[in-house]
C-alpha cells in the first residue's frame, strides 16, 4: 500500500512539473544566444577621441593675440561639429571681462594671463584651476632708431607700454630692476591702451615702446624702420636662473560638474588645436582661421605674428608647475599683489581624474 501510494505521488509530480513548463514562455526553454563580438561604433559627431561618451556642453573663453590664438582650430572644428564637446566660444580683449565671467560661473574653461589664474586662485579661495600653460613669452621692446642693444640702454629713456597692473608690467618691472634700473626714476614708464600705441609706433610718433605679440608684429609690418631692440622673454630667462615667461594659460572652474570628463576631452581638442595652429606648413591656413575668428585683425598681421607667437601645450600637475612655479616667485618678490597677495599653493594644478 505504501509503495503504491508513493508512486502515485511520484507521477503526480512530475505530470505538474510538465503542466508547469508547458505554461512557461517559449524563449526560457531556449539556450541564451551566442553573443558575437562587433567593432566599436565610431563617435558621429568627433575626430579626437572622447574621454567621455556624454557631448558636454562647455563655454569657453579666449582672449585676442597669443592666448587665443592655439584655439582658433578648436573654433573651426567645433562649428563643424567634429568635437567631443559642445563649445559655445567669447572672444575679449579686455582680461578683466573674462576674469567676471569666470567668477560669475558664465564661462567654464579660459585662456588668461598666468598672473590672472593666480588671483583669481586666491579670490575664489581655490575654485580656479590651471589645466595647460599656452603661451611663453611675446612682449619686446621696439625701436625707431638703433641706440638701445641692452637693458641699461633704456636709462634715461621714456618707454611708452601697455599692461600697466597685469603682467607687462610686472616683467617690465623686474626686467628694469633687476638690471638695476627703478621704474620711475631711471626710466620712465608710460601707459596707454595697446591698439593705440601701435599706430603711434607705426606713424613715428613714438620712438621707444614695449608691446606684445601681435602688436608689435602690426608695427613691424608698417613701419620697417622699426626694430625689435630688446626681447624680453630672453631678458626674463637671462636674469631669472632660467625660468621661463610663462605668460598664458588655460583655467578651469574647479566646481564645474563632470571637470573631470570635461577636462580630458578639451585638453585632447586643444592640444591638437595649438599643435595645427604652430605647424609651420599650416601657417597659411593657421593666419586664415585667426583673423576668421577675431583674435588677430588681419591675416597678414596673422602671418607674421604665429611664428613669434610662442605658442606651446603643457599639461600635467608635475609639468604645469615645472613650468610656472619659478615665474611666480619671481612675479611675487616683484609684486605680490601680481598673485593676488600671495603664490598659489600646488592646489591650483589641476590634478585630473
Amino acid at each position: 500500500m505504501k509503495k503504491a501510494l508513493s508512486l502515485a505521488f511520484a507521477l503526480m509530480t512530475v505530470f505538474m512539473l510538465a503542466a508547469c513548463a508547458g505554461n512557461a514562455p517559449e524563449a526560457s526553454l531556449k539556450p541564451p544566444a551566442a553573443v558575437s563580438p562587433s567593432a566599436p561604433e565610431t563617435p558621429a559627431v568627433s575626430k579626437t577621441p572622447a574621454v567621455s561618451d556624454v557631448r558636454y556642453a562647455v563655454n569657453a573663453g579666449f582672449l585676442k593675440g597669443p592666448t587665443g590664438i592655439g584655439a582658433s582650430y578648436l573654433m573651426e572644428q567645433s562649428e563643424k561639429g567634429e568635437t567631443a564637446l559642445d563649445y559655445t566660444f567669447r572672444i575679449e580683449s579686455d582680461p578683466s571681462i573674462m576674469t567676471s565671467e569666470i567668477i560669475a560661473g558664465s564661462i567654464d574653461i579660459a585662456a588668461v594671463p598666468t598672473n590672472v589664474a593666480a588671483v583669481l586662485f586666491n579670490k575664489t579661495g581655490g575654485n580656479v584651476k590651471i589645466i595647460a600653460i599656452n603661451t611663453l613669452g611675446v612682449l619686446s621692446i621696439l625701436e625707431n632708431g638703433n641706440t638701445i642693444t641692452s637693458v641699461a640702454d633704456l636709462k634715461g629713456k621714456t618707454i611708452y607700454a601697455t599692461g600697466q597692473a597685469a603682467n607687462p608690467e610686472y616683467v617690465l618691472n623686474f626686467i628694469l630692476r633687476q638690471n638695476g634700473l627703478e621704474p620711475g626714476r631711471d626710466v620712465a614708464v608710460e601707459f596707454m591702451d595697446a591698439g593705440e600705441l601701435a599706430t603711434k609706433m607705426a606713424s613715428g610718433a613714438v620712438d621707444l615702446c614695449m608691446l606684445p605679440v601681435p602688436n608689435s608684429t602690426s608695427v613691424l609690418v608698417k613701419n620697417p624702420a622699426v626694430r625689435v631692440a630688446l626681447n624680453l622673454g630672453d631678458e626674463w630667462k637671462r636674469i631669472a636662473g632660467g625660468s621661463e615667461l610663462t605668460q598664458g594659460c588655460v583655467v578651469v572652474r574647479g566646481d564645474l560638474p563632470n571637470a573631470d570628463a570635461i577636462v580630458g576631452s578639451f585638453l585632447k581638442e586643444y592640444e591638437s588645436s595649438v599643435k595645427y595652429m604652430a605647424a609651420a606648413e599650416n601657417l597659411d591656413s593657421a593666419s586664415a582661421l585667426a583673423y576668421k575668428y577675431g583674435i588677430v585683425a588681419s591675416e597678414q598681421i596673422a602671418k607674421a605674428a604665429i611664428p613669434d607667437c610662442s605658442l606651446t601645450f603643457i599639461a600635467g600637475a608635475p609639468g604645469i608647475k615645472g613650468a610656472i612655479s619659478g615665474y611666480f616667485d619671481v612675479l611675487f618678490e616683484a609684486e605680490p599683489k601680481s598673485l593676488g597677495g600671495k603664490i598659489p599653493d600646488d592646489t591650483i594644478y589641476f590634478a585630473g581624474p
